[in-house]
């Protein structure tokens, strides 16, 4: 669309229309100043530069945590869908919920699971009262610890890292679409490893995020009510214990109930859905845009096609984050699809590797999310 004001002129404007890519970064500040589309002459160049260590070193660490889970005894019982919440910065500061899977009960038991997402995400908007950019690599580690109170209820508690990077992918993720005929314009208009995450909406301030290495999440308290032996509800809160720069938190409490079933099908096949709804009031810079209440759907399958091996794939739907901005990427809902591989071990434990897509590319999804986990 184009643009009815003086827009930012920096290395990186295309003008074009709002879609997304993938990414790798290096940080890209754009010059800000009292008028700064003024200040910031046509054709004017930009310094990046990288202040992050290598992102693959900080996979392997991360990576190696998983080997925590092997440590819990793992008693064999039935698995579901495994865990899913977005990753979008812009989603993850906002929402409490995402897709809970049935737990089954185990007994005076203990149970981890360790889940390793790494994101590629692009977007960029621009129009007449708007431009909007996020172009960066998102990290998040999880650990979740979850125990039996008695036959029908459970408590959960999750402790998130995360990380938002240039990155090194762009490379890879321009062969991957390559190999699924697909060409996104915005790859080739962004620099390859370039971070940029600012935003400009109606009421014409920029905000400008930063990547930053590492910092803690906040932190998820969650009591958990089956219902049978097929239906579950989890209450959940956050708190505001997170050491991420502004943009990536929620910064208040929040708080999510989310209700799942999983039926058995046909031997080989079981589905899981569920229903969500959640609250977190307004908070930081962003407040006049944000939204409030939330509510989220899933519809999932997962089928055993060989020995102890497994498919999955998730569907996961998410209300609108935010209204008012006049940018899709931002106003709209959200979509992904989560699919992948589980291998269960003689004594129940899973190991997963999975992916998850956007099938709806206008929305605040994200390009894609490489995912690896273990679940005791």
């Amino acid at each position: 669309m184009g643009s009815g004001r003086r827009a930012l002129h920096h290395a990186t404007d295309t003008g074009r229309a709002s879609s997304r890519a993938g990414v790798g970064k290096v940080e890209e500040p754009p010059a800000v100043g009292p008028d700064h589309g003024s200040n910031v002459p046509a054709g004017s160049q930009v310094c990046q530069a990288s202040y992050l260590t290598s992102p693959v070193t900080r996979l392997r660490a991360a990576a190696a945590v998983l080997l925590v889970c092997l440590l819990v005894p793992s008693p064999a019982f039935a698995q579901g869908l495994p865990a899913y919440a977005p990753v979008n910065p812009v989603a993850e500061s906002r929402t409490t919920l995402g897709f809970e899977p049935f737990r089954a009960p185990r007994p005076h038991r203990w149970s981890g699971d360790v889940a390793l997402d790494y994101a590629s995400v692009i977007e960029h908007v621009e129009g007449p009262t708007v431009q909007y950019d996020l172009d960066a690599e998102i990290l998040r580690l999880r650990l979740r610890l979850a125990r039996d109170l008695g036959p029908r209820t459970f408590v959960e508690v999750d402790a998130p890292v995360g990380g938002s990077y240039a990155g090194f992918l762009d490379g890879f993720l321009d062969w991957y679409h390559s190999l699924l005929g697909i060409r996104l314009e915005e790859r080739d208009r962004r620099p390859r490893n370039a971070f940029l995450y600012q935003l400009e909406l109606p009421d014409g301030e920029l905000r400008t995020r930063r990547t930053s290495d590492l910092f803690l999440g906040d932190v998820r308290l969650a009591v958990g009510l089956r219902h049978g032996s097929r239906v579950q509800t989890v209450v959940s809160i956050t708190l505001p214990t997170s050491t991420a720069p502004a943009g990536y938190s929620r910064g208040v409490v929040g708080g999510g109930l989310v209700t799942t079933a999983r039926i058995p099908l046909a031997a080989p096949l079981t589905y899981e859905g569920s229903l969500g709804l959640g609250v977190t009031p307004a908070h930081g810079d962003l407040s006049a845009y944000q939204r409030t209440t939330f509510v989220s759907a899933s519809s999932g399958v997962r089928w055993r096609f060989w020995g102890r091996q497994s498919l999955y794939a998730n569907l996961f739907y998410h209300s609108p984050y935010y209204h008012g901005t006049t940018a899709p990427a931002l106003d709209k809902r959200d979509l992904a699809l989560d699919f992948g591989w589980i291998l269960t071990t003689r004594k129940g434990r899973e190991w997963r590797l999975g992916l998850t897509e956007d099938p709806e590319p206008s929305g605040p999804g994200v390009d894609l999310i490489f995912r690896l986990g273990v679940t005791n």
